[in-house]
């Protein structure tokens, strides 16, 4: 399921009196989340745009002034509370992905086509994303997703992976 709205930073507290948010981006880059020109906010079913004025980064945060949110009191009750972009207004290269659209793909093996299992989650340990990979009957596995062993990726056939000894036995 292709998801128009995807999560791109929380909201962690306010930021001085003219309602600026401290902004925890969930975006591979402070580049990436500072590009953007709107935010949304989920209320239900529904994604409430707030046009960002400013962006700022501070310290592994970005400080964020978006018209209509204008005291400390409002960014407060928007704590904790997650932000979101639209699909469109995200910059990614041609071979970038979201990886909302990863999770549940199979991770299949680049040589012999074989499932190895599904990607449950990505999760950054540093110097690059793991693919955790759930596997029927087994401990996940985790894959670093660099050149040298994720092969391919297609949203329509898959994650296709070549594994050195010992990465997923």
């Amino acid at each position: 399921m292709i998801h128009e709205y995807l999560e791109c930073g929380q909201i962690t507290r306010a930021h001085g009196i003219n309602g600026a948010m401290v902004v925890n981006p969930l975006c591979d880059s402070y580049e990436v989340f500072s590009e953007l020109k709107r935010l949304y906010l989920k209320d239900g079913d529904f994604y409430k745009c707030l046009k960002v004025k400013k962006c700022s980064p501070y310290k592994n945060s970005a400080i964020v002034t978006v018209d209509g949110i204008t005291t400390p009191e409002e960014v407060t009750k928007l704590r904790m509370e997650y932000v979101y972009a639209k699909r469109e207004d995200i910059l990614k290269g041609e071979n970038d992905f979201f990886i909302v659209d990863l999770i549940g793909l199979e991770v299949k093996h680049s040589e012999s086509g074989a499932v190895l299992g599904i990607l449950k989650d990505v999760v950054n340990q540093g110097a690059q994303d793991l693919y955790v990979v759930a596997r029927e009957g087994k401990a996940d596995a985790y894959i670093p997703a660099v050149n040298e062993f994720v092969k391919e990726i297609s949203l329509e056939n898959g994650i296709f992976v070549s594994p050195i000894e010992g990465m997923i036995d």
